[in-house]
């Protein structure tokens, strides 16, 4: 294999996280006039939570890690997460997507991220190892030759990146896609192929399809108290490998075959955990690298597994018992290093009615679940369900996503998806573990070993009964970790309306509180939203459905606090097919393009309950409302812009030529100013910008300060009849930012600075009606972020 060998891209020169004042490009070249300070409207995770990692040495040191929205590091004094990838930019989009994280325990402030969220043709960039010397407040880069997947199947797995203990210049990381086994002797700055690893690995989860293809490659790195380096590598037929001789040669571990299947199932070592005291290795497997699928057609799905490092013994220690009969694979595994002998496992997406969570206290010769089953004589269903603990959403009350309990299956569960488990190394009281959602955790773990069994047989009833046991509370630990994915804003003023991807969306009154989500109709993701500028009672929003039950599109006439559920349109089916939405400026008339690109706009008059073609418009075409004249809507569709006079009923086309033909591109209505329109958009190497009308889309000015803009809004002028503020995420001078005109477009500033760049932030940008200055930003998977004028 021949050897690669990558220097640091960025060098000595570290990336700042620290704020600095913007710089404007375009007309504007001084500072921003005004400073920002930035935050996020609450919503309390929202997304899925990889994996957990705390130091092994330094207590109440903890890093998370997310698909697509960066990195975190726990704030003890505050209970909350902080942010350390904002800095992220545009160009380098994808490092946001965190694949694996390791924390130094010799130097605890040095801390390494692997980053790439795809590795197909999603993302354009290659990976990379950002590396810190500071707790992640300044960075570093070292750009790599391949693609990571942060956001690709396997991501829980791991970790694949670890620092060597005996020597924590030392550091590994494991590839997925051939790439093999890559180690650094510099702290991280640069990195080579470990040219004699003999394993690059072979899984493949699904071969037919760009994004399940990958081969997962090399998995996880862990280091035992004799020296040696154990690699996990997705590899059924030859899974684990062990150096005895700080990596200098590798050889496969005696009998680490036959953890590769379970029950005729192909399996692959997830992840690992050494429990030093005992010297014992636990490996937890799975026929499937996750984190989406339950378990396979037939059979178990994955087995833990125990190797005793001075004997090379291996034992099945998986549990014998599974409240649901069925064992669909395993995600986390955990040991407590204040008592040997004691690990957690969880079930991976144990869909119905919850995921298991295992606790044993003998090496994993037996084990406890989380909940279980008490049936009555007859064996009834639904039985009554024993749990050790209760499940609190206090502060982000979504997570019962609209349900009520139904028997066994609880509104609020342990979770899904459940890849990220981790007992703190100093606190045996303390667990934390990732969801699809959010991160759950609990400071009286142990309170769970004084409990005995939840379920007993009352010998003169002949049957199973619930046991009484004190029960802890497990709660929210996402505060101020913040992940969706967001679509669409609208604000109301006063009121803060958001679609955002696989949460449907949230009505927010309080930006320091988890809103109202939009639960009626039943959105998956949610993706447009607006409101009546005249009469903002009238708020619409459309949302991918579940189902063919549900309309795509959602009405409200109270500003979002109630949904009336609209009818689903002939024609059109559930899933990925919501489209755009917009009402007339009197909420008298609302019009949908259905996302399908093939079905023509439609318009309603009786709040979504019947539907009439519009004539005029192709189909795909996005519409817009006037702020001012209920009786103008307007269009845009491949590079043509559509008026109507009628309320939406009917549109003709302008004679406006020169605007983008091809690519995103996203047309906003003035508030307060009739027939005025703003445009963004376009593709690279071909039309892009920006365009405004004041005419009604007659006729478009080109405003030249940007090469690239993608999103547009407005917010409250600076006086008090000044025109609206503008806002925009586009690209001056080479520049990607945040600006902001307060005359028309005649200058701008750049109101972002570069430790808050937020990757990716071109969905959607609006300003506040009634707060001068705010600005709120769609960004995909670091939520809805504000900002405002500083003091």
């Amino acid at each position: 294999m021949r050897r690669r060998t990558l220097a640091a891209s960025l060098g000595a020169a570290a990336v700042a996280a620290t704020a600095v004042p913007g710089t404007a490009g375009a007309k504007t070249s001084g500072r921003c006039e005004d400073a920002y300070t930035w935050r996020n409207a609450v919503v309390n995770g929202g997304g899925y939570v990889p994996s957990i990692v705390f130091n092994e040495t330094e207590a109440d040191l903890i890093y998370a890690r997310t698909d697509i929205g960066g990195l975190y590091r726990w704030q003890e004094d505050t209970q909350t997460w902080t942010p350390l990838l904002d800095w992220v930019g545009w160009d380098n989009w994808g490092w946001s997507g965190v694949v694996s994280v390791a924390t130094d325990p010799v130097e605890t402030g040095r801390v390494y991220a692997a980053v790439g969220t795809y590795t197909n043709d999603w993302d354009p960039s290659p990976g990379a190892v950002l590396y810190s010397d500071d707790y992640g407040k300044t960075w570093g880069a070292a750009e790599l030759p391949f693609k990571q997947g942060g956001n690709m199947p396997g991501r829980g797995m791991g970790e694949r990146l670890a620092v060597d203990p005996a020597d924590n210049a030392v550091v590994y990381l494991g590839t997925p896609n051939g790439n093999g086994l890559w180690r650094s002797v510099d702290h991280g700055r640069n990195w080579s192929e470990v040219d004699n690893f003999p394993n690059p690995g072979n899984f493949v989860q699904d071969p037919s399809g760009d994004y399940s293809d990958d081969n997962q490659g090399v998995v996880w790195i862990e280091f035992d108290q004799a020296g040696r380096i154990f690699v996990g590598v997705a590899d059924p037929a030859d899974p684990l490998y062990v150096s005895d001789d700080r990596g200098q040669t590798w050889q496969p571990v005696p009998g680490a075959a036959q953890i590769g299947t379970v029950d005729g199932n192909k399996a692959i070592p997830k992840q690992a955990a050494i429990d030093h005291a005992n010297g014992h290795l636990f490996i937890v497997t799975s026929w499937d690298p996750g984190p989406y699928n339950g378990g396979p057609a037939t059979g178990k799905g994955g087995a833990v597994w125990r190797l005793d490092l001075a004997t090379g013994a291996w034992t099945d220690v998986t549990p014998a018992y599974s409240p649901t009969g069925k064992t669909p694979g395993f995600g986390g595994v955990t040991v407590d290093r204040q008592r040997p002998g004691t690990l957690m496992a969880a079930s991976e997406n144990n869909w119905y009615p919850d995921e298991i969570i295992y606790r044993s206290r003998d090496s994993g010769a037996t084990w406890e679940t989380s909940w279980d089953y008490a049936f009555d004589a007859n064996w009834s269903w639904p039985p009554a369900r024993a749990d050790r603990f209760t499940m609190d959403p206090s502060g982000s009350e979504w997570l019962s996503f609209g349900a009520k309990d139904d028997g066994v299956a609880y509104a609020v569960k342990h979770g899904w998806m459940i890849d990220a488990l981790a007992i703190d190394p100093h606190d045996s009281d303390r667990i934390m573990w990732g969801t699809g959602a959010t991160i759950w955790g609990t400071e009286r773990l142990t309170e769970w070993d004084a409990q005995g069994p939840l379920v007993g047989w009352d010998a003169v009833a002949g049957h199973q009964v619930a046991l009484p046991v004190e029960q802890f509370t497990v709660a929210v630990r996402a505060e101020g970790l913040e992940e969706t994915a967001v679509q669409d804003i609208a604000a109301l003023g006063g009121t803060l309306v958001s679609a955002t991807g696989d949460l449907g969306g949230f009505v927010q009154t309080d930006l320091g509180k988890a809103g109202k989500q939009i639960r009626r109709p039943d959105w998956s993701s949610g993706r447009s939203v607006d409101f009546a500028a005249l009469n903002p009672d009238v708020v619409v929003g459309t949302g991918d459905v579940h189902g063919d039950v549900d309309g795509h599109v959602g009405v409200s006439v109270d500003r979002g606090a109630t949904w009336l559920t609209t009818k689903r349109l002939e024609g059109v089916a559930g899933g990925a097919n919501a489209g755009t939405v917009a009402v007339s400026a009197d909420g008298a008339v609302i019009v949908w393009t259905p996302g399908d690109n093939a079905t023509a706009p439609v318009f309603s008059t009786d709040l979504g309950q019947t539907w009439t073609p519009v004539e005029g418009l192709p189909a795909g075409a996005k519409v817009r409302a006037d702020r001012v004249d209920a009786n103008r809507l307007y269009a845009f569709a491949a590079g043509k812009v559509y008026a109507s006079g009628n309320g939406g009923l009917t549109f003709t086309a302008t004679a406006a030529t020169g605007l983008p033909s091809e690519g995103d591109v996203d047309l906003r209505a003035v508030p307060g100013k009739r027939k005025h329109l703003w445009l963004v958009g376009g593709k690279a190497d071909g039309v892009y910008g920006m365009w405004r009308s004041t005419d009604g889309g007659v006729s478009w000015r080109r405003i030249r300060d940007f090469e690239e803009a993608d999103a547009v809004g407005f917010g409250k002028g600076r006086g008090r009849r000044g025109y609206p503020a503008v806002y925009t995420s586009a690209k001056a001078g080479g520049q990607r930012g945040i600006w902001r005109s307060t005359d028309e477009g005649l200058s701008w500033q750049r109101i972002n600075d570069d430790a808050h760049q937020w990757a990716w932030t071109g969905k959607a940008v609006t300003g506040d009606p009634d707060v001068y200055g705010r600005v709120y930003i769609a960004t995909n998977g670091r939520g809805l972020i504000y900002g405002d004028i500083a003091p």
